[in-house]
Order: structure tokens, then C-alpha cells, then sequence
């Protein structure tokens, strides 16, 4: 007997309402888990054992964007400002001194400005903090209001180096607002518009260096994340049916990352099925299901402001084909393979190289390619990225360090047309896990989430409690 998708309760739909519409949540309220103010206050002192004497950085809150007439996108704070301070508020601005300078009345090695409190605002989209909540919950000791920020506060030519990030793009922009993000850059832009001193190039690579060795209490909220994330994908094995649509695969996934705490998935869900399990970044995810087809299901929570990024490749009935198993089973021997070079001091393109000997190897013993140098038209992408506050996270792409954490996601897409047997067409799988660089073998934070073909099918025959009934195929 199969199983048949349920008509799932009220609070489901409620789940995903919320899911997509709320904008950020008020995380100093309701939240026990944050990193706290001692991890930011160490991490603009890091910053500056980087920069350069007499030099200054500057970082501003990502703007906030409109989806389309008076709705908003949800709000995500720039990586590198909530890393540097734990603020999740638009309209504000970072500047980090490399040695204490004179700023009016004080003496400060570090400057936020904020937006302030405004309880008509407030009454519509939520607390805010204000310069004085800043300072109790974020514990940063010198926090300006936004608005009182002027181009002559700083002198900028005094400095060897101003570093910035420039934004681009079109933002929302509310003039009779004094802490308007447009206002603010507005100020510093006529501040600093004569200065020869300025960069904005180093400061990523600054920025990238620290980033991309994550803390313990990094790796700690990574780990909630990626469990989050597992329950998910584990769900979804169980609940998954041949009579299903991708987009109510994705909205088990997500149903189950909203339900465990997550804030926002990391990315947009990709369940492309068939045809689409060729596609690398597919998210129409409108296609019903065929009976017989593979789903690549590529998603992640984001939670507490940190990612994962997790692909598993199903067969929608429970059962793999042949061919589809033997596809399968030449990614995961090359993730595998991947992960196995995953080592402090191996370059960053050792796991995509180690995958890569796999691949084309066992693409040729199937003569699914004639040269081997013919792998590249299956398997047309890196293996690699960073993952921690962006889901392609800010690295150097240099040797593999203590406390990286990376992806391994080999690949093979053959779509329909490709030069090799019709048998093979339209089987596209995937296998990416999260992995850690530790002093010794590599820890894959997503290792408990089935992989294997065997596993998978066993998964895929227990029941789900978002089914009807759970007897067997």
C-alpha cells in the first residue's frame, strides 16, 4: 500500500506564513542562544591586528530592499556588520580604528551609529534598540544615533587608509527619515570624496581571513543549523511520494526548519525532479512527480544568522533504478573521495581534484564519456565553498586551516540529448555534505543524515507523520 500526502493541519499552512513574510525576529528578546557580546568585542580587535597604522574601516548595514510596491523583502543584515557587532538593524554604520582617535568629546578605537528607538515605527514592524539598547545588549560602548553622524566628525585624510565596502544597488530611501542608510552614505561619501586614501579592495580580504576560521560558538550555532537542516531532509525521505509536486517537497523541508527554530532557509530550496535534477540552481520547484524520477533536494536552515547547505538526491517511489544507482553510487565514492582531502595545509581545490579522478574514471569504465577529459560536460562545477554567515562564505581559497568549514558536493547531470545511451538521460544527483577541518581525519557535521543508496531506501520505507498511513511499497 502506498503512502498517500496528507491534508495537513492549520497550523502547517501558519508555519509557512510565517516562514516567508515576517522580517527579522526579535532575537534579544526571545533567543537564549546568540553568540554573545564578548564574541563581537573580540572580532573588531582581530580586525584591527590586521589592518595597516593609521588606517580605518568603515561597514554598513545592508539596505533594505523592496520586493515590489509597499512589500519588503525579509531583512538580513550584512555578514560582515552582524560578525563584527551582532547587530541585525538596518540603517547603521561601523567604524573600526586601527589605534584610538579623538571623536568629538571621546576617545575610541570603534564607532557604531544606529537608528533610533521610534515607538510610531515600532508599533508597526517591531522593537528597535536605540544608541542606549546597543550599548546594554550588544555591549558596545560608544553607539552614536545615526542621525548625528556628520562629515566633519572624521577627519578621513588624517588617515594612511580608509577602508570600505562600497553598496550598489537600488535601496529604499526615505528622505524625511535622519537615519535613513541613503542620508548616511549620502554624509559619508561628501566626507570622503576627495580622499586619495581610499580601499575597497583589501578590507574583503581582511574580512575573508577572519571569517573563514569559524569560532567554537560559530561551530556551535553551524551545528544547530546543520541538525536543523538533517531533520528536514530526513523528513522529507519518509514523507516523500510519487504522486508529490516538488513544491510541497519543499514545503516539508522547510515546515520542519521553521518548526526546530530556524529563522529563514539559508538559500532558495532546490527540488528540481526529472528533467530538472539537471538544472544546478533550480527553484521554480512547480514540476509533479513521475513515477521513476530522481529529486536532487539541495537546502538548508539558516539559523541565528549562520548556514548550512545540505543536497541529498532521492528516487520519488522509495526504490533506485539501476542506472540511477549506478550514477549514484560514482558521486558518492567521489564525495567520498572528496572528503577524504579534506586536511589542514591540502589546497582548496584538493577535494574537487580527489572528486574529479573519481568521476571521470568511472564515467569513462561506463562509456558515458569517450576521453576523459570529457567528465567536465557532467560535472561542470566546483566541489568546494565556504559556508558559515553567507552560504558561499568569505574564504581565501587558499590551503585548507584549523576550523574551516567547507562543502564537498560532487556531481553528475546528464540530460536528455547528451551524447551517451538514452538510459542514462535525465538522471541528475548530487551529494553535498558539510565538512570541518579539524588537527586530525575531517568531521562531517551533516554525517548523520542517510547518504548511502541502502540507507536512503531504508529511510524512505518508515513512515512520516505528515502521511496518511505508512504501510510498505
Amino acid at each position: 500500500m502506498t503512502k498517500r500526502f496528507l491534508l495537513l493541519p492549520a497550523s502547517f499552512f501558519l508555519a509557512l506564513i510565517f516562514f516567508s513574510f515576517t522580517g527579522a525576529p526579535d532575537h534579544y528578546d526571545y533567543d537564549t542562544d546568540l553568540l554573545t557580546p564578548q564574541f563581537h568585542q573580540g572580532r573588531p580587535q582581530a580586525l584591527r591586528d590586521l589592518l595597516p597604522d593609521s588606517s580605518v574601516a568603515v561597514f554598513f548595514a545592508s539596505p533594505v530592499r523592496t520586493r515590489s510596491n509597499d512589500v519588503e523583502y525579509d531583512y538580513h543584515q550584512d555578514p560582515n556588520l552582524f560578525y563584527l557587532t551582532g547587530l541585525c538593524e538596518p540603517n547603521a554604520m561601523l567604524i573600526v580604528f586601527k589605534e584610538k582617535q579623538q571623536v568629538d568629546t571621546m576617545f575610541t578605537n570603534e564607532l557604531l551609529f544606529v537608528q533610533d528607538r521610534d515607538p510610531k515605527e515600532e508599533a508597526w514592524t517591531g522593537k528597535r534598540l536605540g544608541a542606549d539598547g546597543a550599548k546594554q545588549l550588544l555591549g558596545i560602548d560608544k553607539v552614536l544615533s545615526s542621525k548625528d553622524f556628520s562629515p566633519s566628525m572624521i577627519k578621513w585624510k588624517k588617515f594612511h587608509t580608509v577602508f570600505f565596502f562600497p553598496l550598489t544597488g537600488e535601496m529604499n530611501d526615505h528622505p524625511d527619515d535622519p537615519c535613513d542608510l541613503s542620508l548616511l552614505l549620502a554624509k559619508f561619501s561628501n566626507s570622503t570624496k576627495r580622499n586619495s586614501n581610499d580601499d575597497t579592495e583589501r578590507l574583503s580580504e581582511y574580512m575573508a581571513m577572519l571569517r573563514e576560521v569559524k569560532q567554537p560558538e560559530e561551530l556551535e550555532l553551524m551545528r544547530k543549523a546543520i541538525l536543523i537542516s538533517g531533520d528536514g531532509h530526513t523528513e522529507l525521505m519518509k514523507a516523500l511520494e510519487p504522486d508529490m509536486t516538488e513544491y510541497q517537497a519543499q514545503a516539508i523541508l522547510e515546515f520542519r526548519f521553521k518548526m526546530e527554530g530556524a529563522e529563514f532557509p539559508a538559500y532558495p530550496s532546490i527540488c528540481g525532479s526529472g528533467e530538472n535534477s539537471c538544472i544546478l540552481h533550480y527553484t521554480s520547484n512547480r514540476r509533479p512527480f513521475q513515477d521513476g524520477d530522481l529529486i536532487v533536494v539541495d537546502a538548508g536552515a539558516e539559523y541565528h544568522g549562520y548556514c548550512a547547505d545540505i543536497t541529498r538526491t532521492l528516487p520519488v517511489n522509495g526504490k533506485f533504478s539501476a542506472e540511477q544507482k549506478q550514477i549514484y553510487d560514482i558521486v558518492y565514492d567521489a564525495q567520498q573521495a572528496g572528503i577524504q582531502a579534506c586536511r589542514i595545509g591540502n589546497e582548496f581545490r584538493a577535494p574537487h581534484n580527489a572528486a574529479v579522478e573519481v568521476i571521470k574514471k568511472r564515467l569513462l569504465a561506463l562509456g558515458i564519456i569517450q576521453n576523459e577529459e570529457d567528465y567536465i560536460r557532467y560535472f561542470f562545477h566546483g566541489t568546494s565553498h565556504y559556508l558559515g554567515l553567507d552560504v558561499h562564505d568569505a574564504g581565501l581559497n587558499g590551503r585548507l586551516a584549523l576550523g574551516n568549514v567547507i562543502t564537498v558536493e560532487p556531481g553528475i547531470y546528464i540530460p536528455a540529448g547528451s551524447p551517451c545511451d538514452p538510459k542514462w538521460w535525465n538522471i541528475g544527483v548530487r551529494i553535498e555534505d558539510d565538512v570541518l577541518i579539524t588537527s586530525g581525519d575531517p568531521e562531517v557535521l551533516s554525517g548523520n543524515i542517510p547518504k548511502t543508496t541502502t540507507d536512503i531506501e531504508a529511510m524512505m520505507a518508515q513512515k512520516s507523520y505528515l502521511n496518511e498511513s505508512g504501510g510498505p511499497r
